[in-house]
């Protein structure tokens, strides 16, 4: 059968992306799975960027969303107070942040992550009174101006169009092996002749994703945090594509025991790929005017209650402990992988995200050549992944967190036999 693309590739803007990796049309979807206009089946190990960690069209949270469409419920209200908006406040407060011995106040900004940390960035800069923000190289944050002067990727940038300023970006600690990048933080900070402004925060992923798949080592985390403390710096952690238990913890930090002044999620929040964003502010640091940070379509209702009910699933099935124990099925098979040319190959990981870096299988081929190679092959044999990180080297793997275990293993599998023929 032939795939009729021609309406989008005469009409739709020169921008799309990730439609030129996958030339099919895409019409349903379950669980792991996406099936294009042919039929064919594909296992998704996109998971749209993170958005789906529960997968394609949960049964669960399907049916809150239609029963609440059928009962007409108010479905755009800015910032009113609504019983969507009640529940999932109560919900997340009582079963999210208190068992976790957690106090945060709730800011609805506009339903996206970049929005979420365009707020964060306003606020912090609002309390502390300081323009300047530290963050780290490799790091993604976004594509409107405060978020992307935040992200390092070259191409993204030049986006902008303008100077992307007020930002200071230091070494991630797995840039230089030799080099402490904590003390070289420090040093900015106390060196009189740093040239280098105080910042008002720090913002990190603490699994950078589209970075290259690198999480920070958890003493390193903990280590920013005592700095943060002694200089009088908020540290705010961008959860926007791993948390939602993707690392095997709801919150990507818990895992080295630090609590962050300000959080940013979106993505899986929204429950079923529904548009929402939040950001988790310490009580004190809420120095907000009304209506100083707003959008529209802040707070989405429907949104609201996908998430709730994308947050009882998580809870019930207890989905964190899930990952943590899958996460060997992975590893190993990232293992088998990086033996395949042990000295171009590497993999690295956490949870469900994780990379397969082959850029040292580019030879003298430009960067990236290999990976978009394994990507065309794992798409010609019903797998979907996409490619980040430096030269986009990296495929990365993240599967949804409720995959039965033979689908994950055999998109493992898929994965695997594309490695190898891409390096022949």
């Amino acid at each position: 059968m032939s795939i009729n693309t021609q309406a989008f590739e005469n009409y739709e803007s020169e921008v799309r992306s990730y439609c030129r990796n996958f030339p099919t049309v895409f019409t349903t979807a379950k669980g792991p799975f996406l099936y294009d206009e042919a039929g064919r089946e594909y296992i998704d190990f996109f998971c749209g960027a993170g958005a789906l960690n529960y997968g394609h069209n949960p049964d669960f949270i399907r049916d809150r969303l239609v029963d609440y469409l059928r009962k007409d419920g108010v479905m755009h209200a800015l910032d009113m107070y609504t019983q969507p908006k009640r529940e999932f406040i109560e919900f997340y407060e009582s079963q999210v942040l208190k068992p976790r011995g957690l106090c945060y106040k709730l800011q609805f900004p506009g339903p996206t992550g970049t929005n979420a940390v365009e707020a964060a960035l306003k606020l912090a800069r609002k309390v502390k009174k300081r323009g300047n923000i530290f963050a780290l190289m490799g790091a993604f944050h976004g594509m409107t101006l405060g978020s992307i002067a935040l992200t390092t990727d070259a191409a993204s940038r030049a986006g902008a169009g303008v100077p992307l300023e007020n930002v200071t970006h230091v070494p991630a600690p797995y840039m230089f092996p030799e080099l402490d990048t904590l003390r070289y933080i420090e040093t900015l900070l106390t060196d009189d002749h740093s040239g280098v402004e105080k910042p008002a925060a720090i913002i990190l992923e603490t699994v950078q994703a589209d970075g290259g798949i690198y999480p920070m080592p958890v003493d390193w985390l903990k280590g920013l945090r005592a700095l943060c403390d002694r200089h009088d710096i908020l540290l705010i952690v961008d959860d926007v594509q791993v948390g939602c238990a993707r690392t095997g913890w709801f919150f990507s930090f818990e895992r080295a025991g630090i609590v962050p002044d300000i959080v940013t999620q979106s993505k899986s929040i929204g429950g079923y790929g529904m548009p929402f964003a939040l950001v988790l502010i310490k009580p004190e640091l809420d120095v907000w005017e009304p209506g100083e940070h707003n959008g529209t379509f802040r707070g989405y209702q429907l949104s609201m209650v996908a998430a709730k009910a994308g947050l009882e699933m998580m809870l019930s099935g207890q989905v964190e402990k899930k990952v943590r124990e899958q996460e060997k099925v992975i590893a190993e098979a990232m293992e088998e992988i990086s033996t395949l040319a042990p000295e171009k190959i590497q993999t690295r990981g956490i949870g469900f995200v994780w990379g397969v870096d082959l850029a040292g299988c580019d030879g003298g081929a430009a960067p990236g050549t290999a990976s978009k190679r394994v990507l065309d092959i794992c798409f010609q044999n019903g797998l979907i992944v996409e490619r980040v990180g430096r030269g986009n080297t990296v495929i990365k793997v993240m599967p949804e967190l409720l995959i039965d275990e033979e689908t994950l293993r055999k998109g493992l599998g898929i994965l695997k036999g594309a490695v190898t023929k891409a390096i022949g």
